[in-house]
Order: C-alpha cells, then structure tokens, then sequence
C-alpha cells in the first residue's frame, strides 16, 4: 500500500511521478493535552501508523479543525474510521471516553518520501530487483558504482539504468554530489591501480576529503587508489602494531596504514611508486601532524625493500615526547619550589627509532606477491647476531595482500596461497611450522569467484640469510 508507483519503463528519472495517495483512518485528538497520552496508548496496542521517515502526529486535515490547531494520529490502514469491529479495545476506550474521534484520512507520499532502493525496485524490472547496486562505494562526496553487464539472457543490462541510479543516489543522499561509474579494472592499464571512470550525476571533481580512524585524507580519486571498503583491514592491521616498533610500508598509497600507525607513535617508512600517491601521502603526514614518526618515499617496491631496511639499520633517530601536565601537577611543582621546565624534563619520553623493521607491509592484492623475491638474502650471514638468540630482537614479520578464489571453509584457497609464497621464496611455508607464526586472513570478497587475503608470517631465516 505505501510503496511507490511502479513505472518499469521509466529510462529517464521523472520525480513527478512518484506520488501516490494512501486512504487510511486518523484519530483526531480533542484536546492538546490528550496527544501524548493517546499516543502511549495506540503506540502499546500497535495501532499506530509505524512507517520510517514519517510523522505519527500530523495536523488535522479539516481545514476548521486545522485552524484550531487540532492533532490527528496516524493508524494502521485495517482500521477503518466507519467500522467499529475493526477497532481494538484501546481504540474503542479512548472514543468512548470522548478523547479521540475516527476520521478518513488520506495519506499524500512524494518521491522525497521513499528510499533509493523504494524508487529503483519500482524502475527496475522484476527479475532484476535483487541486482540493485546496494553497497556503492562512498569516497568523500564522490558515490562509486561498478556497473556490470549482467550477461543472463533476456535481461536488460544494468548500465541501461546507470543515469536513473546515479540521479536518485544523489536526490536521497545529501553527502553526494557526484556519482561515477568504474567503466576498467583496477590495475589492468595502470600499475598505479586507478581506473578509468565516466561521470553520472554532478560535476568531474574527484578532489575529496576523506576521514578515518581519526585522520585526514586529502586526494584526487582519479589519479590514486582508495578503497572504503578496506576500513576494518587498515584498523586490524594497524591494531597489531606496537608503540616504538620500525615499520616498512612498501605501497603505503597516501597512508591509510601509515598515518593511524603514525599516531600510534610507531615508526612508518612508508613508500609508493604514485607520484600522487606520494603526494597525497606527504599532505596527510602534515596534516595529521605525524611527521615525527612517518617518513614518506616515492621508489620501487622491490629496491625500496632492501634499501629502506639497509639505512635502518644505519639511522639514528630518535623522537621526544612531552607528556602532558596537569594543573595539579604544575601547582605542586610550583610549591616545591622548582620550575615549570624541570617538571617538564621529568616528564618528557625519548623513543629512539628501531635499527630493525618489525613488519613489512604490502597492500597490492594483484601483485604483491611477486616482492616476495627481495626478501631473498636481506640480511647478510654476519648480521645474524642482530637477531634472536643472540639479542632480543625477532626476524620481522612479512604481511602480504593477494587475491585467490573463494570458497566457504577457504581450505583450497589457503594451501594455494601458501604454495606461491613458498614456490617465490624457495623456501617450505608451512603452518605446522610454529616457529613461521603463519596466518591466512580473509579479507573480504571482491567479487562472486574472487576473495582478498593477508597472508603473514614470520621470515624464515634461511631466506633472510640466504646469501645470493
């Protein structure tokens, strides 16, 4: 009854026609100071009209009525205003008790009323209801569909509605105010992993402001990668990061991992072969203010690698923090007599930078793989007593991000990861090797055969001693 006209043959978004007028029964309250009362009482026996976005208290549709400043309640539409026995006891009590009368109501519903998902499954053909776009990407004010051809017999291609779409996304989504279409895979022309994309709705200007885990992003969509649906992955990930520790972002993008380890006061080297990533990745280290503990490369992956872990080992660096003081504090400095500046030496922390990257990060699920290779012989023979049991320290643990196919216990998928991870290592990648602290993460899906993985585990030594 409340969903709107069906048009199937709409092509062009024609918002006048969405309208409809609903013939349901109102109880028109007497008294202002009944409404809350009588609203309690219909809300606990379900007679109420609850419909999302929409008013239970309405004015009096009587214009004599209306002018008076009378109330109407909303109800459910099987209760009719002239038949009694389709009235509930509550209902019956409240007129009886002279606080309410029945009246018809008509119920006027407009296209700002229903729901993106309303508007196109009354546009869409039936059979293709269910391929609706639901969970478009959303980067800053830029809405991102992925339209594909359905390719099923008989059924019209969903890029004949790609217009339809984008104009009702942008009409029921205020944060929106332009819609593209990904018309190229991401990565198959452009090693940077940006795409081709033509414009729906609204004006060419991907230049957006995106904000996660408490940080800024400023970039151009067009020229960079980002993807909003990889939020939980760069929180998990920066979750198991530890304060002080030197991290390796081999294709940190503008920093989705980098900046919130920043924060964290961790230690990022962080690297993307982007000229605008880099770019990107340099304004979000200003304007996140984490240029203490984030330094941004722009090399290739495999050099930056074995580069990057080299001038560790032979940096010095180091990095003060002053903790805050409290007035309490302050006050009690003052009254022993001793000044503002040694409570603050007191209070201040040096963390001094690791000669040795705890984790290597590579986010680049189409290929990161094949870096695998520079981890091949990254530290010489002789350096072995940098390392456990000679010192504390741990070999450090590689996180590497790769696509396989997809399947409900991941089984296959694990041991095929696992097989390439060895055959580039030429080195047995076993789970049952304790000491490798292996883990296979899903991710999540990318599409209906293909899932995203990280695959981390510890360097085994024969690699990193390997000579070569």
């Amino acid at each position: 009854m409340f969903r709107p006209p069906v048009n199937r043959a709409m092509r062009i978004l024609d918002r006048s026609f969405f309208q409809k007028i609903c013939p349901i029964s109102a109880a028109r309250v007497h008294s202002p100071t009944d409404i809350s009362h009588c609203k309690r009482s219909l809300e606990r026996s379900k007679d109420i009209l609850a419909l999302p976005r929409l008013l239970t208290v309405v004015p009096d549709p009587t214009p004599d009525f209306a002018k008076t400043g009378k109330k109407c309640l909303l109800l459910q539409p099987e209760i009719k205003y002239d038949d009694p026995s389709s009235w509930s006891a509550t209902l019956r009590e409240l007129e009886s008790d002279g606080k309410v009368t029945l009246i018809p109501y008509d119920l006027h519903l407009k296209y700002d009323y229903w729901t993106y998902d309303d508007i196109m499954s009354a546009i869409m053909p039936e059979d293709q209801i269910e391929d609706i776009p639901q969970g478009f990407s959303m980067v800053g004010h830029v809405a991102h569909l992925n339209l594909r051809e359905l390719g099923h017999s008989g059924k019209t291609p969903l890029a004949e509605y790609k217009q339809i779409m984008a104009d009702v996304l942008v009409d029921k989504n205020p944060k929106i105010t332009t819609v593209i279409n990904k018309i190229q895979d991401v990565g198959t022309e452009n090693p940077f992993r940006t795409f081709q994309y033509e414009v729906l709705a609204g004006k060419d200007d991907l230049n957006v402001e995106v904000k996660e885990e408490d940080c800024t992003f400023h970039f151009d969509f067009a020229k960079v990668y980002w993807n909003p649906r990889l939020h939980t992955e760069h929180a998990r990930m920066v979750s198991s990061l530890k304060r002080g520790e030197a991290v390796c972002d081999v294709m940190a993008g503008v920093g989705p991992f980098a900046i919130p380890a920043g924060k964290k006061e961790v230690f990022i080297w962080a690297n993307d072969l982007n000229p605008d990533s880099f770019a990107g990745l340099k304004d979000a280290i200003t304007r996140n203010k984490v240029h203490r503990f984030v330094r941004p490369f722009c090399e290739d992956g495999h050099t930056f690698i074995r580069d990057a872990t080299t001038s560790l080992l032979n940096d010095s660096y180091t990095v003060t923090i002053s903790k805050s003081i409290t007035s309490r504090q302050r006050r009690a400095s003052n009254s022993g007599n001793r000044s503002d500046k040694l409570v603050q030496d007191a209070q201040s922390e040096v963390l001094v930078q690791p000669k040795i990257f705890s984790h290597y990060i590579m986010n680049l699920p189409a290929s990161a793989l094949s870096f695998l290779p520079a981890f091949i012989g990254l530290y010489t023979p002789s350096q072995r007593t940098l390392f456990h049991p000679h010192s504390s320290t741990r070999l450090p643990m590689v996180h590497v991000y790769c696509f396989s196919t997809k399947s409900e216990d991941n089984v296959a998928e694990k041991k095929d990861i696992r097989s390439r991870i060895s055959g580039l290592l030429k080195c047995e990648i076993d789970e049952a090797d304790e000491k490798l602290e292996l883990c296979i993460h899903d991710v999540r899906d990318v599409a209906p055969k293909k899932r995203m993985f990280c695959a981390s585990f510890r360097l085994p030594e024969e690699v990193a001693f390997r000579e070569v």
